[in-house]
C-alpha cells in the first residue's frame, strides 16, 4: 500500500512549479517516518509555511487548549507556522498570500468530532475564495471505510465538532470527505486528491499497517494507540458528562469511570448486558489531570472482543443510558459552553441534536434513545456512496 504522501510522481505532477503551505502536524509522516515537509522539499516543492490544526503543529496542546500565539516560526524549517486553533480557526488571507496551493496531510480517526476535517473544510473555503489549489494527500480510515454509525448533525447544532451533516462514525477517508464537502456543501475549491493505492477499505489499521512496517503515530495527545480510535466514535460523548473519559490516564477513551460508580450495578444493567462484541473489565484509576484529578475512580476498560458485532457508538450510548438511570442524582451532562463559544448543551453539540438527551431525560427506553441518535443516517448513506473512491 502507498498513502498519498508516498505517491511521489503524483505529488510532483500536482505541485510542479507551485509554492505551497502545508496543513499538517508532526505525525504527518510516511512509512519511513519522514515528515511531509521533508518529503515535499526533497521532491523540489517550495514550502512557504506550515498550518497546524487543533493541538498544535507539535501536538503539545491538550483538548480545548488554544494556541497562545497565532504565528510562530519553525526552528527546524525556518518558515512561519500558523495556528488554526488560536484566535481564528480559519486562515487569514495573508497566510495564503504567497502560496499557490495548500497541501493537507493529517491522519483522521474516522469520527465526526475529530476537528482536523473541519479545519480542512475551512481552509478549502479560503482556497476557493482566493483561487488557490487544495491538495489532499489521502490516508486510510484506520477504523475501516465500511462501518457507519449514528445519524447526522441537525440544523442549528453545527459546530467545530460537527460542521456538516455526517454520521458520528463516517466510514470515509479524508480525501473522500473533501470531495463530499466540496460538492455537497458548496465550497467549490480547486481540489485534487492524491489517492491511496492498495487500500482495502474493509480492513482496520492493525490488519495491514504492522505487516507493512507502519507505526501508529498519535495524531493528537489523547489518541495514543489504534485501540483508542476503535472506541473513540462513541467514547468522545463522555466529554459532555461528569464521567471521566480516561483523560489523565495512559488509556484515554478506553478507560472510563467516576467516584460514584459501583461495578456490579453497572454490569447488571440491561443496556450493558445487551451489548455485543465488547467486555467491560472493572478497574480503579486516578487521573493525573482533567476530571477527578488525583481522586480514586471506579470504572472499566473497554475490550473489543468481536469487531463484526461491536458498535462503538451504541456501546457508549449504553454506558450513558445505564449511568443516567442507575445514578440519577450523581450522573449529569455538563453545562455550556462547549469549545468556548457554543452555548448549547455539550451533549447536544456532540450528538448533533437535543432529541436524544430529551428522550433520556424524559424516561424514554434505550431503543428510543438510540433511534433519536440515528436520525438522518439513511440520507447520509445515500450521499456518501457518491464520493467513495476506493
Amino acid at each position: 500500500m502507498k498513502i498519498g504522501l508516498e505517491k511521489h510522481s503524483d505529488i510532483k505532477k500536482a505541485l510542479k512549479g507551485k509554492k505551497v503551505s502545508v496543513l499538517c502536524n508532526i505525525s504527518s509522516v510516511d512509512k519511513e517516518l519522514v515528515h511531509v515537509v521533508d518529503v515535499l522539499k526533497k521532491l523540489g516543492v517550495k514550502v512557504q509555511s506550515i498550518m497546524g490544526p487543533q493541538h498544535g503543529f507539535i501536538i503539545d496542546k491538550q483538548d480545548n487548549m488554544k494556541e497562545s500565539g497565532h504565528i510562530q516560526r519553525s526552528a527546524e524549517y525556518n518558515i512561519p507556522v500558523y495556528s488554526l486553533y488560536g484566535t481564528s480557526r480559519e486562515p487569514e488571507d495573508r497566510m495564503l498570500a504567497d502560496v499557490d496551493s495548500v497541501v493537507y496531510d493529517l491522519q483522521d480517526v474516522g469520527a465526526r468530532y475529530y476537528t482536523f476535517i473541519y479545519t480542512m473544510a475551512y481552509v478549502m473555503k479560503s482556497c476557493a475564495k482566493l483561487k488557490k489549489q487544495f491538495v489532499v494527500l489521502d490516508r486510510p480510515n484506520p477504523v475501516n471505510g465500511i462501518n457507519v454509525e449514528g445519524g447526522v448533525v441537525q440544523k442549528g447544532f453545527e459546530s467545530f465538532v460537527g460542521l456538516y451533516p455526517i454520521s458520528n462514525r463516517h466510514g470515509m477517508s479524508v480525501g473522500e470527505l473533501a470531495l463530499l464537502f466540496n460538492n455537497e456543501f458548496g465550497i467549490g475549491c480547486d481540489l485534487k486528491v492524491i489517492k491511496v493505492s492498495g487500500w482495502d477499505r474493509k480492513k482496520y489499521w492493525d490488519q495491514y499497517a504492522p505487516k507493512e512496517g507502519r507505526a501508529w503515530i498519535l495524531p493528537s495527545p489523547n489518541m495514543p494507540a489504534f485501540d483508542t480510535a476503535m472506541v473513540y466514535p462513541g467514547q468522545c460523548l463522555l466529554e459532555a458528562t461528569n464521567v471521566s473519559e480516561g483523560r489523565g490516564t495512559t488509556k484515554p477513551f478506553e478507560i472510563f469511570g467516576a467516584t460514584f460508580i459501583d461495578h456490579k450495578s453497572f454490569l447488571s444493567h440491561s443496556a450493558i448486558k445487551g451489548l455485543k462484541g465488547v467486555k467491560f473489565r472493572p478497574l480503579f484509576f486516578e487521573p493525573t489531570f482533567n476530571k477527578f484529578k488525583h481522586d480514586m475512580c471506579k470504572g472499566f476498560q473497554i475490550h473489543v472482543t468481536d469487531r463484526k458485532t461491536f458498535d462503538s457508538l451504541k456501546t457508549s450510548l449504553a454506558i450513558i443510558y445505564a449511568l443516567k438511570n442507575i445514578y440519577p442524582n450523581d450522573f449529569f451532562f455538563t453545562p455550556p459552553p462547549y469549545e468556548y463559544e457554543f452555548e448549547k448543551m455539550p451533549i447536544d453539540i456532540l450528538l448533533g441534536s437535543d432529541r436524544p438527551r430529551k428522550s433520556l431525560e424524559q424516561g424514554g427506553s434505550f431503543k428510543d434513545f438510540c433511534s433519536a441518535v440515528d436520525e438522518g443516517k439513511k440520507g447520509f448513506l445515500k450521499i456518501r456512496k457518491e464520493y467513495l473512491i476506493y
